[in-house]
This record gives C-alpha cells, sequence and structure tokens, in this order.
C-alpha cells in the first residue's frame, strides 16, 4: 500500500502461477469485459508468440481514490528471478492453478516457489486465494483433489473458465475486499471457500 501525489491510494495485487495457467487471461478479461471500472492502459511484456516474458499491468479502481495496481507474472520457469522483482511490495495474491492433471507438478512447484518468497507472510499479512482455472477441460481434476494436493485447504478456493470468464471478477473482488479489509481495517473477511 502506497499513497501518490494526488493522495489516491495504491494496492498491488499479482497473479501468480504456472507458465499458461490463465494468469493473463484472467487481467484481459476484467480489464476488456468489467464494466464499472476506471482502467488506465494495459500494459504487455510478450513474446512473439503472445506468451508474457516479464509481467501484464493495468491499474484498475472503482472509487477514484483507491486504485488497484494489477500485475501478471511470467510463469515460465526461466523467468524466476523477473517473478521475484514483481512480487516486491504485493498488498494480495491470486494463484491461478491450471486444473489439468498434467500440470499439477508445474502448480505444485509455482505454489511452493512463492511460499518461497513469502513465506509465513501468505494469508497472515498477504491475502491470497487459490483459483481453480480451466475447469470445463475434459481432464480437470476433482475440486477436492486438486486443493487437496495443493495443500490449500485453508485457502479460500474460487473455480473459473476464464477464457469465458466464470468466476473471474468474483474472486477478484473477494480478494480486492480482502486487501482493502486487511491492509486499511486490519480485519479479515475472507471465507475459506466458495
Amino acid at each position: 500500500m502506497k499513497k501518490d501525489a494526488q493522495g489516491r491510494i495504491h494496492f498491488k495485487v499479482v497473479f501468480w502461477g504456472p507458465s499458461l495457467s490463465g494468469k493473463t487471461t484472467c487481467l484481459r478479461w476484467i480489464y476488456d469485459e468489467v464494466t464499472g471500472l476506471d482502467k488506465g492502459g494495459f500494459t504487455s511484456v510478450e513474446d512473439p508468440t503472445g506468451r508474457t516474458l516479464y509481467f501484464d499491468y493495468t491499474p484498475i479502481s472503482a472509487t477514484g481514490k483507491v486504485i488497484f495496481d494489477v500485475f501478471t507474472v511470467a510463469g515460465q520457469k526461466r523467468h524466476r528471478h523477473q517473478r521475484k522483482i514483481v512480487l516486491q511490495g504485493t498488498d494480495g495474491i491470486i494463484f491461478v492453478a491450471d486444473s489439468s492433471r498434467d500440470q499439477l507438478q508445474a502448480n505444485l512447484e509455482s505454489l511452493e516457489e512463492l511460499k518461497g518468497y513469502l513465506g509465513d507472510k501468505i494469508h497472515s499479512e498477504i491475502p491470497i486465494l487459490i483459483l481453480l482455472n480451466k475447469r470445463d477441460l475434459p481432464d480437470a481434476m476433482e475440486r477436492n483433489a486438486l486443493v487437496e494436493a495443493l495443500q490449500a485447504d485453508s485457502l479460500p478456493i474460487y473455480e473459473s473458465i476464464a477464457i469465458k470468464g466464470l468466476g473471474v471478477k468474483r474472486a477478484f473482488q473477494a480478494l480486492s475486499r480482502e486487501v482493502l479489509l486487511k491492509r486499511l481495517y486490519k480485519q479479515e473477511l475472507l471465507p475459506k471457500s466458495s
């Protein structure tokens, strides 16, 4: 949380997860489809195939006085250093897990990396929720099995199909509310699961 020269409060939210889990798709859907928000430009640093090289970024505001600076991270293993830089100063995290059975190991490695950077700050200081994306895939893991494998049963869980926007806005709203409560009011409201 920081204040700018105009007195607006900025919160940093990061979409984190393995490569191709849907982080950019989630943010792009919020940017393109959610109405009633003031949005700045959409910045994307990507390779020629459209994969994120460094990060995606857009500022989003519902009130004009509170701005969420929303980032995604590059999920490929070779971008570990960039992810660590983007994560600095984070107020809230949406971990985007790929529901595909063959992506379980990538999910686990990405979550382990995040825990390595933040340690005990996850959830106690920095709100986090798990967004189980790609729920429409034929090989999508059963919800409880995926949550158990991620050892995320103590975290809020949301489901999504990001390419259709299903569940994305709801998860973003839940995390935004939790960030506001934790940072401005020092409370915790987010339910364990939804």
